[in-house]
């Protein structure tokens, strides 16, 4: 069979991106659709979108030449600070505190936007001769084939490869048509989400709260200013979000506190409603998940890009080290090794999400103490803590090639 492609991958996001660039420098020919216009996100002001970068995520972008097309817009984490909070109120005295300084690698990790991430993403996509973009296009159905996998386009195409990757999201329509069910819930909880500039800097720490309506994190952008990412039953986010400006700033206020001196709101506010969703399996003949379409998780610990570059590590290590073995990288037996590496992690990262949110989003007085006990013995011991941050930091497990910085 003559295939128009090696892989063609579904979602051009960030994570089909990342794969594409990952594979194509092993010689693999790649095509990504991507429903976007491809141009126009990545020429838009701040949208809002911001990622926490773990320094394995960070290793990763460095292997496949992504960094230093991003590393001047690329705030630093240098330590992270988590404890509950009651508007007005500041933080527990009983808190935790990671400094980059204890992992004996600086820093934690990066805060990026998404605009200057994904244009690194597209610029490195059109200047390789492996990889074919098709923006503003989707896939609309596919089936497997004796050897290959067939897929139209929206327009109409009909195109060919050995394997094809969905990287498009929670609703994922290559999961879908690949008989791939889901399971997982809402949280009752949407997220507002925003850039605010301060008056102090904030030195490159990142803060966590835990509100009784859920976690309110303050992250670091460049300059004298931080992205929010604040959790609010369904009720209240409504109520805050149809609110001015001036009187959103009112409620956030009392919340974000007055340790970075006085606020405003440095661009336009978003909203999206939170829940969890899982696939009940990560491969199918000729199909493998990556990213959302695979895991769509709480956003407490900013651990949904991180997860997914983790995917696209270990798929792309499963797919090179078969190509180069004679295998068929579309075999259900070589996805496999891919769905094992894979599954277990991100679900069990996933369901912990879930627990801390809900163990963190509520005023029991009883639950309360006990986190904040919680909090203060990890704190008071040196190695638990240090075990927490290199979890946060991914460099935990067995990492793929790529996290470790290392070329396929």
């Amino acid at each position: 069979m003559k295939y128009d492609s090696d892989i063609i991958i579904s979602g051009g996001g960030l994570n089909g991106p990342a794969l594409a660039l990952a594979l194509a420098q092993t010689g693999l020919r790649v095509t990504v659709i991507d429903a976007a216009p491809a141009r126009q996100r990545a020429e838009d002001a701040f949208d809002g979108r911001a990622y926490a970068l773990a320094l394995a995520s960070h290793k990763l972008l460095r292997a496949i030449g992504v960094w230093p097309a991003v590393a001047a817009q690329a705030q630093p984490m240098m330590e992270v600070k988590a404890a509950d909070g009651r508007p007005g109120e500041g933080a527990a005295p009983l808190f935790l505190h990671f400094d980059a300084r204890e992992l004996d690698q600086s820093p934690v990790g990066y805060m990026l936007e998404d605009r200057f991430l994904y244009r690194a993403f597209l610029d490195a996509m059109e200047a390789s001769p492996q990889i074919t973009l098709i923006p503003a296009t989707s896939v609309t159905a596919q089936e497997v084939q004796p050897g290959g996998i067939a897929v139209t386009l929206s327009d109409g195409r009909v195109m060919t490869a050995r394997l094809l990757v969905g990287a498009d999201g929670r609703r994922s329509g290559v999961a879908e048509r690949a008989g791939i069910t889901r399971e997982g819930w809402g949280y009752g909880q949407t997220a507002l989400v925003a850039a605010i500039a301060h008056e102090k800097p904030h030195h490159g720490i990142a803060h966590q709260f835990f509100m009784t309506g859920g976690p309110l994190a303050i992250l670091p952008l460049t300059g004298n200013r931080s992205s929010i990412v604040w959790s609010e039953s369904d009720e209240n986010a409504r109520t805050i979000a149809a609110l001015s400006d001036e009187d959103f700033l009112a409620v956030l206020r009392p919340r974000f506190g007055d340790f970075l001196g006085k606020i405003e709101l440095a661009g336009p506010r978003f909203s999206y409603p939170l829940n969890l969703t899982l696939a009940r399996a990560y491969v199918a003949p000729r199909v493998a998940l990556i990213g959302d379409a695979a895991h769509g998780v709480h956003p407490i610990a900013g651990q949904g890009l991180n997860l997914g570059l983790r995917d696209v590590g270990a798929l792309a290590e499963v797919l090179v080290e078969a190509t180069r073995r004679g295998e068929d990288i579309g075999a259900i037996d070589v996805l496999e090794r891919y769905q094992g590496w894979r599954r277990f992690d991100s679900t069990a990262l996933a369901l912990g999400m879930d627990a801390v949110n809900k163990l963190f989003s509520n005023d029991n007085p009883i639950l309360r103490a006990g986190r904040d006990l919680g909090m203060g013995i990890v704190q008071a011991i040196p190695g638990l803590r240090q075990g927490f941050m290199r979890q946060a930091a991914g460099l935990s497990g067995p990492l793929p090639r790529l996290l470790q910085g290392r070329a396929l």
